[in-house]
């Protein structure tokens, strides 16, 4: 007979097997396979484009590498983009995991919220998170309106609803800066821009994962874009409680097991949430960190199955 994902976490598959999603098999997926290996459990990559459902299974999903089985838990270290029906499809077997009690680390709630900037920011506004003000809607009239309201107070930010690493960023100032309904797949995301002007740019990367900050860095520019992508580079941080405090309400707003928590200062020098990312990279931030963060990560979702197993409690 087939395993459960609480017959697992029990121990009825030893070593336990984890899935680890990705789409790629770059330095994070080989950094989490040897980490889960040196804590005694095996991994196997797992494309979420390659699974599927069928009625024809016990479990009604085929997943590479499980057959009729379920792995132990599921890490989604990252996701490939596609159609709206494909990514819906992926994120649905990550629904079905759950149902099925594995523990999905992080689940499809937590990525849709934070794939989806405006869900992110609703969420972070209605737990009292200080978080800039946004705005997200369809018409480029409506669009063009607030513009015209809002940047009397200064400029605003446009960025993709869906988009990570800087991509696409645009400093909006005034409505002829707005771009075609096309370029922006017909969704308009504004946040108030908080940051510095001019001189040094910088912002925050917390980590956090199993309800603590595990560690963080100062991300140094020459423009206001400071991701590590777009040439930012990662200097090591000591964050002060008020920080931590924030990056742990902010994942836990979004329902996130581990994420990698962006804020700033603002004018007045106050910590403020710009997004948080359910899938992180951490290649820069390994850079400026003693901590060996895939090892951690590793060990938070090993030891959340070990509660569950010795606890019964749900995921």
């Amino acid at each position: 007979m087939p395993h459960s994902g609480d017959a697992l976490a029990r121990g009825g598959d030893s070593p336990p097997t984890v899935a680890l999603i990705t789409d790629r098999a770059d330095w994070h997926a080989r950094e989490l396979t040897k980490a889960f290996a040196a804590l005694g459990a095996r991994t196997v990559c797992v494309d979420l484009s390659a699974c599927g459902f069928t009625s024809d299974l016990p479990y009604g999903l085929t997943i590479p590498g499980f057959q009729s089985r379920l792995p132990s838990a599921v890490l989604a270290r990252s996701m490939a983009g596609g159609s709206f029906e494909a990514v819906t499809l992926r994120l649905g077997i990550l629904h079905a995991l759950r149902e099925h009690r594995v523990r999905v680390f992080n689940d499809a709630r937590a990525i849709e919220r934070c794939v989806d900037k405006s869900t992110t920011s609703f969420l972070l506004a209605q737990a009292g998170i200080p978080t800039p003000s946004t705005w997200a809607v369809e018409s480029r009239a409506a669009t063009a309106a607030i513009v015209e309201r809002e940047t009397r107070a200064g400029p605003l930010v446009l960025k993709p609803l869906f988009g990570s690493q800087g991509r696409g960023l645009r400093l909006i100032r005034r409505g002829e800066d707005l771009p075609h309904p096309e370029a922006v797949k017909g969704v308009y995301y504004l946040q108030r821009y908080v940051g510095a002007e001019r001189g040094d740019f910088r912002d925050f990367r917390l980590l956090v994962s199993h309800g603590r900050v595990v560690t963080a860095m100062m991300r140094h520019a020459s423009t206001w874009i400071t991701n590590i992508k777009r040439g930012g580079r990662p200097v090591a941080a000591v964050v002060d409680t008020r920080m931590k405090e924030l990056a742990l309400a902010a994942s836990a707003a979004v329902g996130a097991d581990f994420a990698g928590v962006d804020m700033l200062h603002d004018a007045a020098g106050r910590p403020t949430v710009l997004e948080v990312n359910s899938m992180p990279a951490w290649s820069g931030l390994q850079k400026v960190t003693s901590i060996h963060i895939a090892g951690q990560l590793a060990a938070d979702l090993l030891a959340m199955i070990r509660v569950r197993a010795g606890h019964g409690a749900a995921g």
